[in-house]
């Protein structure tokens, strides 16, 4: 993985976490949702979501609740706009029993745009993650498409995590992160994707 350019930078809204327990499953590696509460004060600039976003974002929801991937369980609060998910590894591989947190934060015309989502540090040491949090995985940049959804993007991070073969962080990591600073966004840096191994 190379990351190089940061192009702007984005205000950093603190996540703020609420979450309920709910039933459901057993699983040998799961995820954990909660949606996390926003008040107007913690985000005075955010825009609210479109009336296309709400639904497609209910509907992801639903779906999910009614009829969750295999071995993943959720949490959930009240506000659609940003997610935090609970990611464990999955038997076999080197991140067995080790557990992550990503947030996912949503454009306001999801889902034409790509979320944002990074690990919330401590993030796993991996080829592709980099110790800020930040993912170079194409799928939430170049390659993102409307018909993708929170669930495809939550296994296509786990099969990243399934299909390393090392722990290790990017070779241009702490270049990287020293020009992160400020909370900026990884959807503000260009990223060249120059193999297709985790």
């Amino acid at each position: 993985t190379l990351a190089s350019k940061i192009i702007n930078e984005k205000e950093s809204v603190p996540l703020k976490k609420k979450t309920v327990k709910s039933k459901g499953g057993d699983a040998s590696h799961t995820f954990i949702l909660s949606f996390s509460a926003m008040t107007s004060s913690s985000a005075p600039s955010r825009k609210a979501l479109s009336k296309i976003a709400c639904n497609r974002l209910q509907k992801e929801l639903t779906e999910w609740q009614l009829n969750p991937p295999t071995g993943f369980r959720h949490k959930v609060t009240d506000n659609l706009q940003k997610w935090t998910i609970d990611v464990t590894g999955a038997p076999g591989t080197l991140y067995a029993n080790e557990t992550y947190q990503l947030q996912v934060e949503f454009p306001v015309n999801y889902p034409m745009e790509a979320p944002q989502v990074i690990f919330v540090p401590p993030a796993p040491s991996h080829p592709h993650i980099y110790s800020n949090g930040h993912i170079c995985l194409d799928i939430l940049y170049d390659s993102w498409s409307p018909a993708m959804t929170v669930s495809s993007v939550c296994i296509s991070i786990l099969s990243m995590l399934s299909s390393s073969p090392a722990k290790e962080r990017p070779a241009d990591n702490d270049r990287y992160v020293k020009n992160c600073k400020n909370g900026r966004s990884p959807k503000e840096t260009r990223w060249w994707f120059h193999d297709d191994k985790a």
